[in-house]
């Protein structure tokens, strides 16, 4: 009760003292420096439990590959079903379901789940990055937050969108790329209003970054070598490879999922993953973990070390060998990634996006280079420039792949050919899958918030508050005497649903049909409900049509009311008049 009475006691001095626009600027830097101290703190456990697990008393070789992911898996699968009893739902689109069905309010829980299960995860070996579950635990701090200062809902969406681009500014040093992350994947509108608040929360996210980690980056690569013209058509090329690698990418992503689904048994499920992932690291090692050191040996040139061991060391030295190792590493990262969240691993897939995007890279430049053609492009140049065309065609974030790239890199030398490339793959891959990886099982939902603010203000609404219950009802078999007297007289509607015994719907009487008949008291005894009853042109159905179903029923029956139907019984009506009265509320709510 104190701490109640605290807190309203905070709330009303807030009210007094600050204005919700410089609330918003306050909480906009808070949860973005919550944003990059979660991300450190990620990124300090993983290292953690990495150096722990391998010391040079515990290593055990080639073998090493095959054992820790499983052991890292068995005890996050063992947290999952005894402990926290549940197992993880992907990261961003959790928050984009929070924002679309929930009214951006998640669970308490997600704030500390991801700092636990994703650096076992990833400090175990498994293939999956920390970026995902830093989002996802900074959007719940950021819903809690909200939820405490009674936010409303569109202020919510743009703190979780905050939240997003501090993440990526802490993570890759990339503040601007991070403002464009929270666009392109939430769905934010960029407007001045919104503008500010997300400049604070990248900076803020970056500042707190360096005041933890220092000059510390992911990458550490400049640009020496600048865009030069003639390499144009190999850019090109890179684009049409990195689209279809996209495409790869989300079919194989989904395609796994939905082969796992069909096994009803946990333990079955983690026993297959664990095993397709332990076998894929002993062979492929360059596979385990992030893989962040292999995209920095591919930066500086150095195929050896990203290769690291390999059964193929003689033969290294043939540069068609580490080819084809590059294209093994490219194709199976995709599979050992869905394995490691198959198994019940907690993780994001931007990182492992990254590394088959600069194996690519990688692969095209030197096919250019070793081909006999007289052609020299730069290796360095093209693993950068695969690493935006993969961003692009899988997140289908075309802007977050050019900027991220280009902070990394230290410049904009390569603007040029990270445009062309970039669009031609967002394109090639928009065109045979509408959706991303993240937004895709939603979409199929139709829970899918969008730009469009039509589809996004009915994609928010929801059916009570519009459906109207206070219809009176009557049997089939009653006469036109107790409709008067019955129904008629106790009503202030002129619409009259009949149902049976059971409550399902027949049909309906109007008021306007039996107008002329009503006073008529020969028709009393005569006159049956069924006979004056007319069938609805449309029925709403409460467990499964949206709004923008129902918007679409009141347009193709120029209906003014529509029935609900709800477990299959008559539940009430929903009248066009209120729901576009609803409808325009909601939408100045989100434009004003």
């Amino acid at each position: 009760m104190t701490k109640k009475k605290h807190i309203a006691q905070f709330l009303k001095w807030r009210y007094r003292h600050i204005s919700d626009k410089n609330l918003v600027f306050l909480l906009s830097i808070l949860v973005g420096f919550l944003a990059g101290l979660v991300s450190v703190v990620l990124k300090n456990i993983t290292h953690f439990i990495q150096s722990f697990v391998e010391r040079d008393d515990l290593f055990l070789g080639q073998s090493l590959y095959f054992i820790l992911p499983i052991v890292g898996l068995l005890i996050v699968f063992t947290l999952n079903k005894y402990f926290f009893k549940r197992f993880p739902r992907h990261s961003v689109p959790t928050i984009l379901h929070a924002l679309s069905r929930r009214n951006g309010i998640i669970k308490r829980v997600k704030i500390w789940y991801p700092l636990i299960i994703a650096p076992i995860t990833v400090g175990f070996g498994g293939s999956v990055g920390l970026l995902g579950p830093a989002i996802l635990s900074g959007a719940t701090i950021s819903s809690n937050l909200s939820s405490l200062f009674h936010i409303d809902s569109k202020t919510r969406t743009l703190l979780f969108g905050c939240t997003a681009a501090a993440a990526i500014a802490a993570v890759f040093n990339s503040p601007i790329a991070g403002i464009i992350f929270a666009v392109e994947v939430l769905s934010l509108d960029l407007t001045l209003t919104s503008l500010l608040p997300l400049l604070l929360a990248s900076l803020s996210g970056v500042i707190t970054s360096y005041l933890f980690l220092g000059d510390e980056v992911l990458f550490r690569f400049n640009v020496a070598d600048t865009f030069k013209i003639n390499d144009l058509p190999f850019y090109i090329f890179l684009g049409i490879g990195t689209a279809f690698t996209s495409v790869y990418f989300t079919k194989m992503y989904f395609g796994i999922f939905r082969l796992f689904s069909k096994l009803n048994n946990n333990f079955y499920r983690f026993a297959i993953s664990v095993t397709t992932i332990g076998l894929l690291l002993y062979f492929i090692p360059p596979l385990y973990g992030e893989g962040l050191s292999f995209i920095n040996s591919l930066l500086t040139n150095n195929h050896l070390a990203a290769l690291g061991k390999t059964p193929f060391d003689d033969h290294i030295n043939n540069v068609w060998v580490v080819i084809t190792l590059l294209f093994g590493i490219t194709v199976f990262k995709a599979i050992a990634m869905t394995s490691t969240l198959a198994a019940g691993g907690a993780g994001g897939i931007i990182i492992p996006t990254l590394v088959m995007g600069s194996a690519l890279g990688t692969i095209v430049a030197k096919l250019i280079n070793h081909l006999g053609l007289g052609f020299h492009v730069s290796e360095s140049n093209f693993t950068l420039v695969g690493m935006a065309g993969l961003i692009a065609g899988v997140l289908h974030a075309p802007l977050t792949a050019i900027f991220l790239i280009a902070e990394i890199s230290g410049g904009y030398e390569l603007f040029i050919p990270l445009m062309i490339t970039v669009t031609i793959s967002f394109l090639i891959t928009k065109h045979f899958i509408e959706h991303s990886i993240y937004t895709q099982e939603l979409a199929e939902k139709g829970q899918l918030i969008t730009h469009n603010k039509d589809e996004m203000v009915l994609l928010l609404m929801k059916l009570d508050p519009v459906i109207e219950t206070n219809f009176v009802s009557i049997k089939s078999e009653a006469t036109l005497g107790d409709l008067v007297h019955n129904v008629v007289a106790k009503s202030t509607r002129n619409i009259f649903p009949v149902v049976d015994n059971d409550s399902k719907l027949l049909g309906i009487v109007l008021l306007d049909d039996i107008r002329d008949i009503m006073f008529d008291q020969s028709y009393y005894k005569n006159t049956t409900v069924q006979m004056l009853m007319k069938q609805v042109p449309e029925i709403i159905t409460y467990e499964t049509d949206t709004m923008k179903s129902v918007m679409k029923k009141f347009q193709d029956t120029g209906a003014w009311n529509l029935p609900v139907i709800k477990n299959g019984t008559y539940y009430g009506f929903i009248s066009k008049s209120k729901l576009l009265t609803a409808y325009r509320r909601k939408l100045i709510s989100f434009t004003r």
